[in-house]
């Protein structure tokens, strides 16, 4: 019953941080908290229950409740050029809790999250540019090469989710025995 709750928590978590944004210039897309977020429950609650909450808030998405940048349900936003980033978001959860959850104590705790962290983003960036490829008919680096203007925010981004996830695990040690 508490991973259920764990679960549920970060899928709502997810959600909310879709709707923190920072408009981009003429790109039209917003560097947005929710990649970040996805990649903090799998550093937090572990590969099974990390990629549970990313599936639960995408699949409320499918029910058309807007749960994406922009007031978007995963409904909506499954045809366009973004969908590869959803896909992104599970597997993303998935590895990152997976490599979070080998880590030892101390300072290579740290480094094990961050490199699980970087792991998770890059699986976004690869699986989102994948999208673009099918969907918006470009080419693998062009379609690599739109996630350019990101790389310095969600790396900042990518180093906070470390420290959170640092930060309750040292305050939570049972949190990891019990994925």
């Amino acid at each position: 019953m508490q991973d259920l709750a764990y679960c549920a928590v970060f899928a709502a978590l997810i959600i909310v941080f879709a709707f923190v944004s920072i408009p981009v210039g003429a790109a039209g897309v917003p560097i947005v908290l929710q990649n970040a977020i996805v990649i903090l429950a799998g550093l937090i609650l572990g590969p099974k229950r990390g990629l549970l909450a990313t599936a639960l808030f995408l699949a409320i998405g499918l029910l058309g409740i807007p749960v994406l940048a922009g007031g978007r349900s995963t409904l909506s936003a499954m045809a366009g050029p973004t969908i590869g980033y959803m896909v992104g978001y599970l597997f993303a959860a998935f590895v990152a809790g997976a490599i979070a959850y080998r880590a030892g104590k101390g300072a290579s705790a740290v480094i094990t999250l961050a490199i699980a962290a970087l792991s998770g983003l890059a699986i976004q960036y690869i699986l989102g540019s994948v999208g673009l490829m099918l969907r918006a008919d470009m080419a693998f680096g062009p379609a690599l090469a739109v996630n350019g203007p990101f790389i310095i925010p969600d790396l900042i981004k990518m180093a906070a989710a470390v420290a959170i996830a640092s930060g309750v695990h040292k305050a939570f040690p049972d949190l990891r025995k019990r994925a």
